[in-house]
């Protein structure tokens, strides 16, 4: 890897015009792991230069020459797999089994998929047998900054660094300054795959200062941002001077609506859904709907379930969950789950404090609350741990009713064998998507939300979507 101090700008590994070091902590062990170094407003002026410098020529490059690069790219971050691996376990602290399958396989899965659709979109097309002559063609919007959070760090760097290239655009990423380690070394697969100086660069920094300086640049056409709602905002409000294009995935508080006629793993797969990742998913089902006469079954085989969950260091291998991201996270899901037990839900598994075999590290245990009404902070704000809320409903009217009770709509899910009474839910459900039946997203499908989840759409040829503009020409042919 690389000097985890520099930054990848035009082609080259530079160092900042002016280091800041900050330093890169394994929450596992509380120790520091790596030293990177925070950009400012001129390295970040000096990425975005290279990228609208290298604009018009990788502009103009056929698609089939930016499909086979991103080919080349797939190729080297196969091959480097463990390596991104390790990254990922050291820097958030994703268990290593953990980590090669699912972090590093969600990069390899998405690359794939956007290889897929860029081979079957439609670039150019002629409008319609009603206009003779006018075509409709679909043009990279121009120089994106593409900021990517810490909880699944490949997930979101290649749902949004892929699309770019594909549609020909030019980007700056400023991965999270929490977990860079990954974004590094991704850097490195691009610069081994060969693309022109300048089309793909990366500044470390944080949002108050990379961020927020990309927002508001007058050359930058397009932010591409995953985080929280509170930032997404902010950006939002940046760019607005420049009128430039945002697209916003952002967080989430999914209901998982069980049926009295779901199937019998119903609870069990709805808890181990919702504490994938440690619980730090923006599309985990943290609040479990119970049909009433199920409802007390369901608590008990939730607290089971949450009870049987191991918790262990990011180096071992195994099935079990990892640590919180960073102290800041920590004390957040701890102060969460305490206001939880102060606001009066019933508390069946879990709790504050690390779980009893670990003294450090920024652990949590895995907690679940029954009896949680709509007027607790836990029902309300989106915890970002291994935290489940459950409640009962009555009937499928008042299911859908306290599902979209919520200022976000990111996923919801649904548990039934009944599949018109599945449908139904469904459609009414106001979030980007529905998962049901443990049934998860196909390869290429549109990811995500309503409401204050967001406003963009990624993945395949929505993601393709996200970077281009349309141009009609008339009298072509």
């Amino acid at each position: 890897m690389p000097n985890s101090t520099d930054f990848y700008i035009n082609g080259k590994w530079v160092a900042p015009i002016r280091p800041k070091d900050f330093p890169v902590i394994n929450p596992a062990t509380e120790e520091v792991c790596a030293t990177i170094s925070l950009g400012e407003e001129e390295d970040t002026n000096a990425a975005v230069a290279a990228a609208s410098a290298a604009f018009d020529g990788w502009s103009m490059t056929d698609p089939a020459e930016r499909i086979a690069a991103v080919e080349r790219l797939l190729e080297i971050y196969n091959r480097r797999a463990d390596e991104m691996a390790e990254a990922i376990s050291l820097e958030m602290g994703a268990p290593i089994d953990f980590a090669r399958q699912q972090q590093v396989g969600a990069g390899s899965w998405h690359l794939e998929g956007f290889i897929q659709a860029a081979k079957a979109f439609e670039w150019d097309r002629p409008l319609g047998d009603w206009a003779p002559g006018e075509r409709v063609f679909h043009e990279p919007i121009g120089v994106c900054a593409l900021i990517t959070p810490w909880n699944w760090p490949m997930n979101q760097i290649t749902l949004k660094v892929a699309p770019a290239l594909l549609a020909g655009c030019t980007m700056v990423l400023k991965p999270s300054e929490i977990a860079p380690l990954s974004g590094l070394l991704f850097a490195e697969m691009i610069d081994e795959a060969g693309l022109p100086a300048g089309v793909f660069n990366l500044v470390n920094g944080d949002g108050p200062g990379v961020g927020s300086t990309l927002s508001a640049h007058p050359e930058v056409d397009m932010v591409s941002f995953t985080g929280s709602t509170r930032a997404g905002r902010l950006i939002s409000i940046a760019a607005a001077d420049t009128i430039k294009r945002v697209s916003l995935e952002l967080g989430g508080k999914g209901a998982n609506i069980i049926f009295a006629d779901a199937g019998e793993k119903a609870v069990k797969q709805g808890v181990i859904r919702c504490f994938n990742n440690t619980g730090q998913s923006c599309n985990a089902p943290t609040r479990m709907l119970v049909e009433r006469s199920r409802y007390d079954e369901a608590v008990e085989q939730a607290a089971a379930a949450a009870q049987s969950i191991t918790v262990g260091a990011s180096s071992e291998p195994g099935r079990h969950i990892g640590p919180a991201v960073s102290e800041v996270q920590f004390n957040k899901i701890q102060d969460l789950i305490q206001t939880g037990i102060d606001e009066g839900a019933r508390l069946v598994a879990g709790g504050t404090g690390r779980p009893e075999h670990l003294n450090r590290g920024y652990f949590i245990r895995p907690t679940v609350f029954a009896d949680v009404t709509p007027d607790m902070t836990i029902y309300r704000e989106e915890i970002f741990g291994p935290v489940l809320s459950i409640l009962p409903f009555d009937s499928e009217e008042d299911a859908v009713r306290i599902a979209n009770d919520t200022d976000y709509g990111l996923t919801n899910y649904v548990q039934t064998t009944d599949k018109d009474k599945l449908r139904r839910v469904a459609r009414r459900l106001r979030s980007g998507m529905v998962e049901c039946n443990g049934k998860g997203l196909g390869k290429g499908s549109p990811f995500g939300g309503f409401k204050q989840s967001g406003n963009g759409r990624e993945g395949g040829a929505f993601g393709l979507h996200e970077f281009l503009e349309v141009k009609t020409v008339t009298d072509w042919d």
